[in-house]
């Protein structure tokens, strides 16, 4: 148990790191627009989940149709619904305010999962949970001083699209712990696979949305190398990375810990986005936003030590 615990903390915290190298890419795709970026990211994760289910037959002839419902919907949800609810907080509320929102996910994740699957006592969760909510506030400081508010454009659509994006994270966490409890045997990469074919499925849906709303700028700018190369390349490397590498080490996480740690782990994607954010725009943590971080990974260190002392005392009995 300890050893099983250990793999998904460390699993939990690639995926945590995974995520936040999305935080670059408002940086790096030039004149396309997030969602052209998007359209790149979950076609290729797509195709690669396909390829990689290509040559695991073995295991995927013995896969339910719940399986692949179940998990097309998990990729439909989690990747592609709650994209486009964060871009359009992001597009409403303003590049600050909506990260400020959604940073509370993992949070309300914690909350949910101890109320679904009782693993500790809420007296001892209370404190990892206080930490976490505190660090995040401190990060996102600047969230509604004068100069965030003047990016607004509606707060009364960014800030509900912000809160649906949370309750569709918090949905997704659930979901994919509560299928993967119902088959403790199922492959990780099986599993992360198929996920990545229900975003890519539900990307290609959104195709004509998208068209037909002018979101997208590869009708204009084309595709041509010269143009295109960060596109190719970040989409790529993101794919690989953010999309398959963080789905695969969330798998993992959720097939050997209970949610309400697994989230409080995903928290530290924060802080890891953070210093990416801080990279890119050149400039040294504020002394908040370092409180903030080293608050934040208090928080994960006591939620470590609480499941960990919660596990250990429940296996003494038993070896006993």
């Amino acid at each position: 148990m300890k050893y099983s615990m250990l793999i998904g903390i460390v699993a939990a915290l690639s995926a945590a790191f995974a995520w936040s190298l999305n935080f670059i890419v408002p940086f790096v795709i030039g004149d396309y627009s997030i969602f052209d970026f998007a359209l790149f990211r979950f076609l290729i994760s797509g195709f690669l989940g396909l390829g990689f289910l290509a040559f695991k037959m073995d295991i995927v002839r013995f896969l339910r149709p719940r399986d692949w419902l179940m998990a097309f919907w998990l990729g439909l949800i989690g990747y592609v619904v709650y994209f486009l609810t964060v871009v359009g907080a992001a597009i409403f509320a303003g590049p600050v305010i909506a990260p400020a929102f959604l940073g509370l996910a993992p949070v309300a994740l914690a909350i949910a999962g101890n109320l679904r699957q009782r693993t500790v006592s809420w007296r001892r969760l209370a404190l990892p949970l206080a930490l976490a909510t505190v660090g995040l506030l401190l990060i996102n400081g600047s969230a509604f001083d004068p100069e965030s508010m003047a990016t607004t454009r509606s707060l009364a659509s960014g800030i509900p699209l912000a809160i649906a994006a949370v309750a569709l994270w918090t949905w997704f966490g659930l979901l994919n712990q509560s299928a993967l409890s119902r088959r403790p045997d199922m492959d990780a990469g099986v599993w992360t696979a198929l996920i990545m074919a229900g975003g890519g499925l539900g990307m290609l849906v959104f195709i004509p949305i998208g068209l037909a709303m002018n979101v997208f700028e590869i009708p204009r700018l084309g595709l041509a190398w010269p143009t295109a190369a960060p596109l190719y390349l970040w989409g790529t490397s993101l794919a690989i990375l953010a999309s398959v590498g963080g789905a695969w080490a969330w798998t993992i996480a959720a097939q050997r810990l209970p949610v309400a740690l697994s989230a409080q782990l995903i928290v530290l994607e924060a802080v890891f986005g953070a210093i990416v954010g801080l990279a890119a725009h050149s400039r040294w943590p504020t002394p908040a936003e370092i409180t903030g971080m080293i608050t934040l990974i208090a928080g994960v260190v006591t939620a470590i030590q609480i499941f960990y002392g919660q596990h250990r005392s429940v296996a003494a009995p038993q070896a006993s």
